[in-house]
């Protein structure tokens, strides 16, 4: 059933009449002499004329009125499609990221393949977060600031490549960038999600100051050391097993997640990756009955379009009837 938002505009009703009254013209004096007798006013004919305008003012005062009032109808409660929560992922492209050592699905990976395919699943199903995107190696930058259009955080890192912001790892550098931009929200669920492969040895702020200041924002990080722990790789007297990822700082990374309330999960494959995504799912839950709205759809419209046609009617009627329209 229809509502008025505004509907105190309805006390504005008697101002056209209380308008007449006060301004209304003083009783005429003497009567006129004409100096023809041929002459005459049709007094009686030209307020049965009229007759009608004050009418079609009055109707076109009360239309417009309940425009003022804004008639609405609202929709049935809907569910609130936000969380309030809002999520980084701050992702190493430096050069390791090239290395072949990950297998998914049966079929082997680089690392930021792996790390496509999955943290690309993980973002579609965050729906209702905002999500911002961190590119970092030699240097960290804002690639896609807050935004509930996951679709576009999830084509801003298909098209990343590997090696172009620099081919060392400055972790430090990238929570600060996204700490900056998760602290400047309100009092909300501030996660990061840090992915990387080595050991911070770049930038200017080393991880344990920027897990200080994470700390301190009140943002939880989530680390992944991405890296498999085995690889044959040919040479010139045959095949030898190396370990390529030899250089990740598993310690550092532990500390971070443990020193924000974070965890860190180590993913030597795809599978384990997923798992790790899976588990900071199930960690940072989506509500399931947030707040309900109801929409409103306004229908001043046609009340407004009535109420100019009868002034419009009332102004000119006298005219019309004048002509002998």
């Amino acid at each position: 059933m229809p509502e008025f938002a505004w509907p105190w505009v309805f006390v504005l009703l008697p101002l056209p009449w209380v308008a007449w009254w006060l301004l209304k013209p003083a009783s005429p004096g003497q009567a006129l002499r004409l100096p023809h007798t041929s002459l005459s006013w049709s007094v009686g004919q030209h307020v049965s004329a009229s007759s009608a305008a004050p009418w079609l003012l009055a109707l076109g005062w009360l239309s417009l009125l309940v425009a003022a009032a804004r008639p609405q109808l609202l929709g049935p409660p809907q569910a609130q499609t936000h969380s309030g929560r809002a999520m980084m992922l701050a992702v190493d492209l430096s050069g390791s990221m090239q290395t072949p050592d990950m297998v998914l699905g049966g079929q082997q990976l680089s690392r930021f393949g792996a790390v496509e395919a999955i943290a690309g699943d993980f973002i579609s199903r965050r729906s209702g977060d905002e999500l911002g995107l961190v590119l970092f190696g030699t240097h960290a930058f804002l690639v896609t600031p807050l935004t509930y259009d996951l679709n576009s955080v999830r084509a801003q890192l298909r098209s990343a490549v590997v090696g172009l912001p620099g081919t060392e790892t400055a972790i430090g550098d990238a929570i600060a960038v996204a700490v900056k931009r998760l602290a400047a929200l309100p009092e909300q669920a501030r996660v990061l999600i840090l992915l990387t492969d080595g050991v911070n040895n770049s930038g200017s702020i080393s991880p344990q100051d920027a897990a200080q200041a994470a700390k301190a924002a009140g943002v939880r990080i989530y680390t992944i050391g991405v890296g498999a722990t085995r690889m044959v790789v040919p040479g010139l007297f045959g095949d030898s097993v190396v370990n390529p990822s030899a250089d990740l700082d598993a310690d550092m990374l532990t500390y971070i997640a443990h020193e924000t309330g974070g965890q860190f999960y180590r993913a030597t494959d795809g599978n384990q990756l997923a798992d790790a995504y899976r588990a900071i799912d199930a960690l940072e839950p989506m509500p399931e009955h947030g707040p309900s709205f109801r929409l409103h759809h306004e229908l001043f419209r046609v009340p407004l379009a009535i109420a100019g046609a009868c002034l419009l009617l009332g102004l000119l009627w006298p005219r019309w009837k004048g002509m002998g329209v």
